[in-house]
């Protein structure tokens, strides 16, 4: 895949999050793009912490765009943070392409069950490996790169609520990451549920370190 430089496409400021625990997180399932598992009672805790961060950096009511992957614990999560910001959930923007890689027939399964049948699903760098029917990390490029061109005109600041595997891609393609050596894409370092990063001018620094699982 072509690097591409984001470094000057945004004039703002991106806070990039990832979504806080859900019960399939906790029950030890393969979550991928499954579109509604709810946040444990950890999830909220996670998402608070992050709504509480956000307050500190940006007070109350700030000037933010609000975008979300439609899935239930991407939404759960914006909504927590929104109430710490003061700011109208109803405003945000969701977008498919910010969903979490397709797992196909591995998705909400148990990890045990897939590994005693494949061996190793997530890797030494906390990377999930792509199911045969599932998507691959090329793919999450393509789409999560389309939503950056599309919404490149975003003025200001920005908060976007995503995923652990497809906002590693995310942040790989808005800090010039090199394409990994076996996956083809860009990928940036695995964080905690619960985290958030601030991306400007093409480079990332972490803004809230989350407690939850980690990194997959």
């Amino acid at each position: 895949m072509m690097q591409t430089d984001r470094a000057t496409a945004r004039k703002g400021r991106d806070f990039i999050a990832r979504h806080g625990e859900t019960v399939f997180n906790a029950a030890r399932r393969l979550q991928g793009d499954h579109p509604h598992t709810p946040l444990t009672r950890a999830g909220f805790a996670q998402a608070d912490e992050i709504g509480r961060a956000l307050r500190d950096l940006l007070g109350a009511r700030p000037a933010l765009t609000l975008w979300a992957s439609p899935t239930g614990r991407a939404l759960q999560t914006l909504a927590v943070i929104a109430e710490h910001l003061e700011l109208d959930w109803h405003a945000a923007g969701t977008d498919p392409r910010l969903s979490e890689i397709g797992m196909g027939s591995w998705g909400g399964r148990y990890y045990a069950d897939v590994v005693g049948e494949v061996g190793p699903v997530v890797t030494a760098e906390g990377l999930l490996r792509p199911a045969a029917d599932g998507e691959d990390y090329r793919q999450i490029a393509t789409r999560v790169g389309g939503w950056l061109a599309d919404t490149d005109a975003d003025a200001g600041d920005r908060l976007v609520i995503s995923h652990g595997i497809s906002s590693r891609v995310l942040r790989g393609m808005m800090t010039g990451a090199h394409d990994h050596p076996e996956w083809g894409a860009p990928i940036a370092a695995g964080l905690p549920q619960g985290s958030l990063v601030l991306v400007a001018n093409g480079a990332e620094s972490i803004a809230h370190l989350g407690t939850g699982h980690a990194p997959a």
